[in-house]
């Protein structure tokens, strides 16, 4: 039968077992832990393509967000304290729905991992642009400093050659196992939030404040319509992907002291830190420079990553330009205000501490690749492991190629919304199988339970289809595409070859996960 194949969940705590961690952290530790991994990616390089979306209403959005994270990382606990295995959703589908499923949700990881890494690359190629603008005078050729313009680019762009350099570079790093220990990380954590700490110190004060810029506050209403991609309920699908760093919280629940009470408040208080701390940098932008979009001949706002609005922003002069046309949004706040050696600051931490963030996105694709791979689901030459590095190189290396792909041709604001379709699928599956898990697994040690799961784990799923029925159309039509490849790939390939199917389940030692290259 088609939706038979369900690993079993002996196989697959047999391997945690293998890996039995001491339990060090407590939550003061994992809040700090949650807050480094979601401040970051969202708030440095999507406040534009939010504004874009929601006007003013950004700071609706960041909250829409943060909330149905909130449910979404209660289920997530549950389950990762349960099964903490590598694979993430996609284990967690293979021992509850099938192969089938659990496929369909690997699949959709490995878009999540990639194009958020691509879209993450984009941003930092923006941050580079400006900085070097800013201290040497210096400007790529547009036909090397963007995408195409008919893909949303930039007038005259080609390719964008710094976001694919940063891919491939990271790439490399990860190939060949370089470590990041956990005091650079620390440090990382302390630049980010200093840095937004002191455009938030700088903004909301400020002279150039004014409250008559958050009017109206919602340009394009709380919902713009399914499919639309616009209003706060729209912008708050596209930043959606700037919170899933909770996921490593989750994960982190085996080496959790008291993980009843801990991993709770850790996932919740570093996601309720990270949603203030979002809506007051939205606040601080929007309330100095402005942060209504641009809106097209009918009213409605041109959509983000649009070769329509590209145009419209070519229009500006540098110092001129809108909130929503920024490629570097809040150094160019604090630059527009007077304060541009704080700007630049700004800038040098976003350039300085978004190449971790694609390190971890990457690691993260890559080992949900690993893992299908070890299953028989991907050619097995892809979990081949480097004898001197200890690293996945190859499938490392293919992923590596794709995500600079990707970040050469397309904006920020596109990948953005593609990521989130894959990241919105995942999460709903993980609510899901938790629910299943509660009946077929009743009896299974659970570190931690999700509360009201009766009540939280239909929300969740409600939660990401909303958000997903929110993204715009091309993004919507993204993820069933791309099941519809990955559905051919496993009938032609992986079925035949999967490791379940052919009766192989034992768990051996070489069959673990490579060695992290973070620690």
């Amino acid at each position: 039968m088609l939706f038979n194949r369900v690993k079993p969940l002996d196989a697959i705590l047999a391997t945690a077992e293998k890996k039995s961690l001491h339990r060090t952290l407590g939550a003061f530790q994992l809040t700090l832990f949650g807050i480094g991994c979601v401040i970051g990616t969202g708030i440095f390089v999507l406040t534009a393509a939010g504004a874009q979306k929601a006007g003013p209403g950004l700071m609706l959005a960041f909250a829409i967000a943060g909330l149905i994270c909130i449910l979404a990382a209660l289920c997530y606990a549950e389950i990762a304290a349960m099964i903490p295995v590598a694979g993430s959703a996609y284990t967690y589908t293979y021992a509850t729905m099938g192969e089938v499923l659990a496929w369909t949700v690997g699949w959709a990881l490995v878009l999540e991992y990639a194009v958020a890494a691509s879209a993450v690359s984009v941003g930092w190629s923006g941050y580079l642009n400006g900085l070097l603008l800013e201290f040497f005078g210096f400007q790529f050729p547009a036909a090397l400093a963007g995408a195409p313009l008919a893909l949303g680019g930039i007038e005259g762009g080609i390719i964008n050659l710094p976001a694919v350099i940063i891919a491939l570079l990271v790439t490399w790093l990860l190939m060949i196992g370089t470590t990041e220990s956990a005091r650079v990380n620390a440090i990382l954590v302390a630049i980010k939030v200093t840095a937004l700490t002191a455009f938030i110190v700088l903004t909301l004060p400020s002279e150039a404040f004014s409250t008559d810029k958050f009017n109206p506050f919602l340009p394009a209403g709380i919902f713009g319509g399914f499919g639309s991609g616009l209003g706060a309920v729209g912008a708050a699908a596209t930043i959606f992907f700037a919170y899933v760093g909770f996921d490593a919280v989750s994960t982190a629940a085996e080496e959790t002291k008291n993980p009843q009470r801990n991993v709770p408040i850790g996932l919740i208080g570093s996601l309720l830190f990270c949603t203030v701390f979002y809506i007051l940098v939205a606040a601080g932008a929007v309330g100095t420079i402005g942060g209504q979009p641009i809106m097209g001949p009918n009213g409605v706002p041109f959509p983000a990553g649009s070769e329509e609005l590209a145009r419209q922003c070519a229009t500006f002069a540098a110092n001129e330009l809108p909130l929503v046309c920024s490629n570097e949004a809040l150094a160019h706040v604090l630059r527009q205000i007077g304060w541009s050696g704080v700007g630049n600051m700004l800038g040098i931490a976003a350039f300085v501490a978004l190449p971790s963030v694609i390190l971890i996105l990457l690691f993260g694709q890559t080992r949900v690749a690993f893992v299908m791979s070890r299953d028989g689901l991907l050619p097995e030459s892809w979990s081949k492991v480097h004898p001197k590095w200890k690293t996945p190189h190859v499938i490392t290396a293919i992923t590596g190629i794709v995500v600079a792909f990707a970040a050469a041709f397309l904006p920020v604001g596109k990948l953005a919304d593609i990521a989130n379709a894959g990241t919105l699928y995942a999460f709903m599956m993980v609510a899901v199988a938790v629910m299943i898990l509660r009946k077929t697994a009743a009896d299974t040690p659970r570190a931690f339970k999700t509360p009201a799961l009766w009540l939280i784990g239909p929300l969740t799923v409600a939660g990401t289809v909303f958000l997903f029925l929110n993204l715009p159309y091309e993004a919507m039509i993204v993820l069933p595409v791309w099941a519809l490849i990955g559905l051919v790939f496993y009938f032609l390939y992986s079925r035949s070859r999967s490791h379940l199917g052919r009766g192989i389940v034992e768990v051996h030692e070489d069959d673990l996960e490579p060695h992290a290259p973070i620690n």
